[in-house]
Formats: structure tokens, C-alpha cells, sequence
């Protein structure tokens, strides 16, 4: 088992499935708001949930372009570890951020081309942590959690001077060969693991860390 793996699940919905991703080993949990998505939850309904999450597992907020007023929201009303900003933020909106909330922040960067790495180095000097993620279609409702993938080898054992999180595509069957080719140590899963938009597979789940970790 390769322990320095780290995995997030995203787009957790139900205690029951949160159970799953803790049972499983999940470092992470993802919790979305974002109304276009079929994984968005409302205040009342990420409150319940988080109270339960276990002990020593982070609990992160996947927003998108939110303002002021839905972050100070859903900051107030929830003991969160981590926000993830998965809009077209840009560096100082970052920044901004980081600084107002006094979380640490991932920022999802979406890769397409060679030509998109140069923004993952203009974030890693302003977030605490980077997603690298696929960049989504041109006319595509949501900006990640769209199965879709790109090519690792753009980032074969690159480095940057924050951690970062590889997403986009993964699933139980290619996460192993991902870690491989790009030499990640943090993974995120959420579509990857479903057996319909938003319904997290236990089985799938189980599988997903298994493979990441080397089990």
C-alpha cells in the first residue's frame, strides 16, 4: 500500500455515501455548491452532513465564481477545512479569498494543452493547493465532474511549488496508471465512482482507493 496517496471524494450527497468514502480510506470529501450540478446541496443539507464527517478526514466546499456573500454563507454555517474555487477565479481573486476567509484554498486549473500549464504556475503562488483537472468542453454545463480526461503526460512528474491534486476522468480501472504517469500523490473522484449522476457506488468507491493506494 503506497500510504503518501492521498484521494478526495467529491460530490458526496448522503451520510451513506460519506460512509462509504470514510470506510474506504478517503482523505478528503468533496461537498458541492454549485446549483447546475446534480451534486449541489443546499446549507441545511451540507450542515447535516459535515457534522458527521469523521475525525482527521478534511472537508472541503467546491464552489464555483461565487461572491462575497455566498462564501461568507457557506463559511459562516459550516466547519469546513478547505475551500475549492472550480470557477475562472482569477490569481487575486485567489488570493482575496484566502485572505478573507483564512482557509487554506485549492484552485482547480483546467488542462487541455500544453499552452494551459502556464496557469497552474500563476495559481501555485497564490492557493494553498492545485487541482489540476480537465479542461471542460467550450458549451459544458458544469466545469468539472465530466468524466473527462487529458492527456497525463502533459504533466509527467512535473512539480510545483504548492501540492496538487490530480482529477478529471479518473476511475477505479486508470487511476493506478494516472499515479503512475503523472506522479501524483493526491487524487480527486467524483463522476468516476457514480453509477448515475450523483448516486456514489459503494463498490466503485472501494475500488477507486484500493487502486490509488496500491492495495
Amino acid at each position: 500500500m503506497n500510504s503518501k496517496i492521498k484521494v478526495k471524494i467529491c460530490g458526496l450527497t448522503t451520510i451513506e455515501q460519506m460512509q462509504f468514502a470514510a470506510e474506504a480510506g478517503a482523505n478528503y470529501m468533496g461537498f458541492v455548491f454549485f446549483a447546475k450540478s446534480p451534486r449541489n446541496l443546499t446549507l441545511p443539507q451540507a450542515r447535516d452532513l459535515l457534522i458527521e464527517v469523521p475525525m482527521g478526514i478534511a472537508k472541503v466546499a467546491l464552489t464555483v465564481n461565487a461572491d462575497d456573500a455566498t462564501l461568507d454563507e457557506i463559511v459562516n454555517t459550516l466547519p469546513l477545512d478547505m475551500l475549492q474555487l472550480h470557477g475562472s477565479e482569477t490569481a487575486e481573486r485567489v488570493a482575496e479569498i484566502r485572505a478573507r476567509y483564512g482557509l487554506p484554498v485549492m484552485k482547480a486549473v483546467g488542462v487541455a494543452d500544453k499552452d494551459d500549464l502556464a496557469a497552474i504556475d500563476a495559481y501555485s503562488e497564490v492557493a494553498d493547493q492545485l487541482l489540476i483537472d480537465a479542461k471542460p468542453a467550450k458549451n459544458a454545463e458544469l466545469p468539472g465532474g465530466n468524466g473527462l480526461a487529458f492527456d497525463w503526460r502533459l504533466i509527467a512528474n512535473r512539480r510545483w511549488a504548492k501540492p496538487w491534486m490530480l482529477a478529471g476522468g479518473l476511475t477505479p480501472d486508470n487511476v493506478a496508471q494516472a499515479v503512475m504517469l503523472t506522479g501524483a500523490t493526491q487524487v480527486d473522484v467524483s463522476s468516476g465512482v457514480e453509477s448515475a449522476a450523483g448516486i456514489k457506488d459503494k463498490d466503485m468507491i472501494a475500488r477507486f482507493v484500493a487502486a490509488a493506494v496500491g492495495e
